[in-house]
């Protein structure tokens, strides 16, 4: 008996759920993108994505610092609340910060605070089999948990920089355990970052949860990228799997620096931008004295 299997769609209406996210896969390709603040949540969801990740990469992106360890949970919080501002369908997911999730109560503790306080519909960890116990507490608390595996920057340390993970079969077949450990313990979906996408078209078809890639190729059932990578607005470095869809960071500087040009000619704030006495009152603003505070030399 064959038939045929009814297509997963977003109702615009309604924000989107992590079991509607988790339902996606095999349907339609689920797209991603990590932003920051309201104004790119705001931009982000408006240009339909299914989620927001506000990621702990906003420790580089947005605060300058040189890896993504020096974000604090209190900082993410604060960013996670303001892009739940701007975002109104869109499944915004709190990336949990270096060792916020050491522990399970750690865990519980962190999440619970993105979910309260952030206003987060989910949060992501990062790790394999051995933040299962993590996970499998999170979701039991009614938190949803977004997986990561491959190359997970908060053990950059460990890899000795942000190098591709999985290349060998040994590594794969780690990688498939972890992502089918994840799932055991409740992930509604996983990131795969920066692997081959051999390993990532097998780890997809071993687990029945979404896999959102970064890196990983198109055969994941989902794509993420840095709203600011994606807009050309980050220049320190572009990651091999970036592709730039706009260098709005070029345009921007071209813009601020023909507003420098035009205050310094004086032909900034012209009459569109300057407001104006009324007539009735001018003359009688014309007979106010002013005595100068500058003295004559």
């Amino acid at each position: 008996m064959s038939y045929t299997k009814k297509k997963t769609t977003t109702n615009k209406a309604a924000p989107i759920s992590a079991p509607v996210i988790q339902a996606m896969k095999g349907d339609s390709k689920i797209c991603c993108m990590t932003a920051y603040d309201y104004s790119s949540g705001i931009i982000a969801d408006a240009a339909g994505m299914d989620l927001v990740l506000v990621g702990d990469s906003l420790a580089m992106v947005v605060l300058g610092h040189e890896d993504t360890l020096s974000v604090t949970v209190d900082e993410m919080i604060h960013h996670i609340r303001a892009t739940s501002r701007g975002v109104k369908h869109a499944l915004v997911v709190g990336d949990m910060p270096f060792m916020s999730y050491c522990t399970v109560e750690r865990a519980l503790e962190t999440g619970g605070r993105f979910i309260g306080e952030g206003h987060a519909k989910a949060v992501k960890l990062e790790g394999g089999a051995s933040v299962c116990p993590q996970i499998k507490a999170l979701t039991e608390a009614g938190i949803p948990v977004m997986a990561h595996v491959g190359l997970t920057p908060q053990h950059v340390a460990k890899f000795g920089g942000f190098k591709a993970q999985g290349k060998s079969a040994e590594a794969t077949k780690t990688l498939i355990e972890d992502a089918q450990a994840v799932e055991a313990a409740g992930a509604f979906c996983v990131v795969l970052e920066a692997i081959p996408v051999e390993a990532a078209e097998l780890i997809t078809a071993a687990v029945d949860i979404p896999t959102i890639g970064i890196g990983a190729g198109n055969v994941t059932d989902g794509q993420i990228l840095v709203y600011h990578d994606t807009l050309g607005l980050f220049d320190r470095f572009t990651p091999k799997f970036v592709r730039r869809f706009a260098e709005l960071g070029e345009e921007s500087r071209t813009a601020l620096a023909r507003y420098c040009d035009d205050v310094r000619r004086g032909t900034f704030p012209g009459d569109k931008n300057t407001f104006y006495m009324p007539e009735d009152q001018l003359s009688q603003v014309r007979k106010i004295k002013i005595k100068s505070k500058h003295k004559k030399k």
